[in-house]
């Protein structure tokens, strides 16, 4: 698990669970690995984000086409592989109950390719609901 700001050693272990199955989440999603991040996913998760222009969004069919797979990069064919790793700082959980949790946290993403560093930041708040004795996300709010 990549680094983050949140000091899991002063967490319940239910809170070390779902801030890990999140930052899972969150590394399938910077690997571009649609199996780990649908088996993470409810089939009716809904959404908010940039993306989707102010639109609820529901089904898993609008981010699987972020997992298509995409031109190659000048980086890419020179077979160099972008650095990147995706933190989650200050992470907030608000229990529901036993089977439901909101997690909200801002996500930071650093990457360096050909040598430039760049980074980008949101903030995310996502809701985590135990179904058949799985975590699955069920909403996601990005902004």
């Amino acid at each position: 698990m990549n680094a983050s700001t949140w000091d899991s050693a002063n967490l319940a272990a239910r809170d070390r669970e779902i801030l890990a199955l999140n930052q899972t989440m969150l590394e399938s999603v910077l690997n571009g690995d649609w199996g780990t991040y649908a088996r993470f996913c409810s089939q009716d998760l809904s959404c908010f984000e940039a993306e989707t222009m102010g639109v609820l969004v529901e089904g898993l069919s609008f981010h699987r086409f972020y997992f298509l797979p995409t031109p190659p990069t000048s980086a890419s064919t020179q077979g160099e592989q972008p650095k990147a790793r995706v933190t989650m700082a200050r992470p907030h959980l608000r229990w529901l109950s036993d089977d439901a949790v909101i997690l909200s946290y801002t996500r930071l993403v650093q990457r360096c390719e050909a040598g430039a560093f760049s980074h980008t930041s949101c903030c995310e708040t996502r809701v985590w609901q135990k179904i058949n004795s799985q975590w699955q996300q069920v909403h996601v709010h990005r902004s």
